[in-house]
């Protein structure tokens, strides 16, 4: 204690001189006095900090009542309102979508029904082309038949003939080789009847 008073002496003086001493001795003392502990801890001011802590507390109220929890209301109003709005809009785009893709279905489902109905068009056409070109080769194919089957009797029946005249004129020579005489009507009448069958 003497040291803190010692100290305190030199401080309050500096430079002192005799009188000014006494004095800052003195102060020294009543510092030395008083320093007994923390302030905050002394019963004797905890009604003045009582006082101040309400005072803060009301102006801290009023502050955040008045100013700071208006503003945080009105920011998180408008978040709210916009999520809310964004939400509204996802929605709208949502039913836009299916809208969407059920008219781009409808339009696939037609197009793919128009797309088979030309297709039948056209198959019907090639086939009425077809069912044309196709009788007209018959048409043709049955005129050349007809012509061809009329050549070939004409053949066949040239055939016969030359056949006839050829087997004739090789039954005589045949029999004048054998040193018979033969006769035509009688050579002529066997080669009809085995030509008749």
């Amino acid at each position: 204690m003497a040291n803190t008073t010692t100290e305190a002496v030199t401080e309050a003086t500096g430079h002192a001189t005799g009188e000014g001493l006494a004095d800052a001795v003195g102060v020294a003392g009543e510092h030395a006095g008083q320093a007994t502990g923390m302030p905050q801890l002394d019963f004797a001011h905890f009604p003045n900090q009582i006082f101040w802590l309400v005072v803060a507390l009301i102006v801290i109220y009023f502050i955040l009542s008045r100013i700071a929890l208006p503003r945080i209301g009105g920011i998180l109003a408008d978040r709210q309102s916009t999520i809310t709005n964004d939400l509204a809009a996802a929605e709208d785009l949502k039913v836009k979508a299916e809208e969407a893709e059920k008219a781009y279905n409808q339009a696939l489902i037609d197009a793919r029904v128009e797309a088979n109905k030309i297709v039948a068009e056209a198959r019907a056409e090639i086939q009425k082309d077809l069912d044309k070109a196709t009788a007209k080769a018959d048409a043709e194919i049955a005129a050349k038949s007809a012509e061809s089957a009329k050549r070939i009797e004409e053949i066949r029946a040239n055939a016969t003939k030359d056949v006839a005249e050829v087997a004739k004129s090789a039954a005589a020579d045949i029999v004048s080789a054998f040193g018979a005489k033969a006769d035509a009507k009688t050579v002529t009448a066997a080669i009809n009847a085995r030509l008749k069958g």
